[in-house]
C-alpha cells in the first residue's frame, strides 16, 4: 500500500510550458468523461460517478476559459505583433479558427453541463455519448492545431521579455504572483464575510474502512482522479522546546502503513524541533474536494539507505541545492547563496553523495481525522486513534 508521487506543474516562467500543461489536464478530463459513459450503466450514479462528474464540473466551469483567455488576450496578439512572412500568414489563418474554436467548444459544453450537473447531485444517468465524442473531438483537434503551430512559433519569436510579460499576464488573470491585482484596503473587513457553502459528498462512519491507512489511501487517490492542485502538499507542524509552535507546507514523498515521509535537511527550523520534540501534526487541505485530513503522531527519521536511496532520484540540480543550502540559516544576499550552489556544483560532479545533515523523517501516525465539508458548516468528522496492541478505534466527531 505505497504510493509514489507525481512532479508537480511548471511554473509561469516557463509560460508555454503551462499551456501545454493546461491542455494534458484538459486531455484527463476528457479521458474521465469517457470512463464515465463506460460507468453509468453498470454501476448507476455511485460516489465515484459522482465525484467523476464534480470534478469534470469544475475544470471546464473554473480553469478552462481562463486557458481560452490566456490565448486570446495574450497570446494571439503577443504573436501578431512579432510575426512575420510565413509566421505572419500562418497567423492570420489560424488566428479565427482557435477563436472560433472556443466558441464551437462553449456552445458543446453547454450540451454536457446540465447532464453532468445531474449525475454529480445523484439525479440522473443521462450522459450523452454524441455530446461527449463532439465535445472531445473538438477539444482535441482545438490543442493538436496549438500544439503543432501557435506553441512552437511562440518558443522561436518570443525573447525572454515577451516570456515574462506573458507569464505574468497568465498568473494576473489566475489571481496569483506579482501580476496580481493589488489587495484592496478593506480587504481585511470583507474576509469575516467569505463563505463557501459545502455540499459534494458525506462521510459516514459505518461506509469508512477500518483501517484509516487504506481510508487515506482512497481519499488520495481520489484527490488524484478529480485532479486537486499539489495533493501531495501537506502542512507540517513542529513545537520548539519553549513551546512555541512553527508549521510550513512540504511534499509528501511516500506513504504506506510505516506512516507519512518527506525529506529535508535535519539542521532546519523543523529539523532541530523535531529533535527536541518528536511529535508532529500533518494537515492534508483538498479543496476542491471539500475534504481535509489531520493527521498525529511520533516522527522518527528514515534510514540511511531510504534516504541514500531518495537523493539519488532527485534531479541533479536539486540534489546540488540540498547540499548547498544551510536551510533556514541567515545570509546575505541571494547572489551569495548563488555562489555556494556554483561552487558546490564545481566540486560535486554528476553524482554527489548526500550530505549526512539531509534526509528523511516519518511521521509514524497515532491519530487521523477525516474531515469532510457539509452544508451549513454541519460537516463530517470522523477520527481513528491507535491503541496499545496496534488496533484502531473509530468514532465521529460533532463539527
Amino acid at each position: 500500500m505505497t504510493l509514489n508521487l507525481h512532479d508537480t506543474a511548471p511554473d509561469f516562467d516557463q509560460p508555454i510550458a503551462v499551456l501545454k500543461h493546461c491542455h494534458d489536464r484538459i486531455r484527463k478530463q476528457l479521458a474521465t468523461l469517457d470512463k464515465l459513459l463506460a460507468h453509468l450503466p453498470e454501476f448507476g450514479a455511485d460516489d465515484q460517478a459522482r465525484q467523476a462528474a464534480a470534478a469534470v464540473l469544475k475544470y471546464f466551469e473554473k480553469a478552462a476559459h481562463l486557458h481560452h483567455d490566456d490565448e486570446e488576450q495574450d497570446l494571439i496578439p503577443m504573436l501578431r505583433a512579432v510575426a512575420q512572412g510565413d509566421d505572419a500568414a500562418t497567423l492570420q489563418a489560424l488566428a479565427p479558427v482557435i477563436l472560433q474554436d472556443h466558441k464551437d467548444m462553449d456552445a458543446l459544453w453547454q450540451d454536457l453541463h446540465e447532464q453532468l450537473t445531474a449525475i454529480a447531485e445523484g439525479q440522473s444517468l443521462v450522459l450523452s455519448a454524441s455530446a461527449v465524442q463532439r465535445f472531445s473531438q473538438r477539444y482535441s483537434a482545438h490543442m493538436e492545431r496549438e500544439e503543432s503551430t501557435m506553441a512552437p512559433m511562440a518558443l522561436r519569436l518570443f525573447g525572454p521579455e515577451q516570456m515574462a510579460q506573458l507569464g505574468r499576464a497568465m498568473q494576473a488573470r489566475r489571481g496569483i504572483g506579482q501580476g496580481a491585482a493589488a489587495p484592496s484596503p478593506a480587504i481585511g473587513q470583507a474576509v469575516a464575510d467569505l463563505r463557501k457553502d459545502y455540499g459534494q459528498a458525506s462521510l459516514n462512519e459505518h461506509e469508512v474502512m477500518d483501517d484509516p491507512m487504506l481510508q487515506f489511501t482512497q481519499w488520495f487517490e481520489q484527490a488524484l482522479k478529480a485532479e486537486v492542485n499539489e495533493p501531495n502538499a501537506m502542512s507540517v507542524a513542529t513545537v520548539a522546546a519553549n513551546g512555541r509552535p512553527s508549521s510550513r507546507i512540504v511534499l509528501v514523498k511516500q506513504f504506506d502503513e510505516r506512516g507519512f515521509t518527506w525529506y529535508t535537511n535535519y539542521d532546519s527550523r523543523k529539523g532541530q524541533e523535531l529533535e527536541d520534540n518528536q511529535y508532529a501534526a500533518l494537515l492534508f487541505f483538498w479543496s476542491e474536494l471539500e475534504r481535509q485530513v489531520r493527521i498525529e503522531g511520533r516522527v522518527e527519521r528514515t534510514s540511511s539507505e531510504e534516504s541514500d536511496r531518495y537523493f539519488r532520484s532527485r534531479p541533479l540540480k536539486s540534489r546540488l541545492s540540498a547540499i548547498a543550502s544551510r536551510q533556514s540559516a541567515p545570509i546575505g544576499s541571494r547572489a551569495e547563496l548563488e555562489q555556494n550552489y556554483e561552487a558546490v556544483a564545481r566540486q560535486a560532479g554528476d553524482d554527489p553523495a548526500r550530505p549526512d545533515n539531509w534526509g528523511g523523517f516519518r511521521l509514524v501516525p497515532e491519530r487521523l481525522e477525516f474531515w469532510q465539508g457539509r452544508r451549513s458548516r454541519f460537516h463530517d468528522r470522523i477520527v481513528y486513534e491507535r491503541q496499545e496492541d496496534g488496533s484502531w478505534t473509530r468514532l465521529r466527531l460533532q463539527p
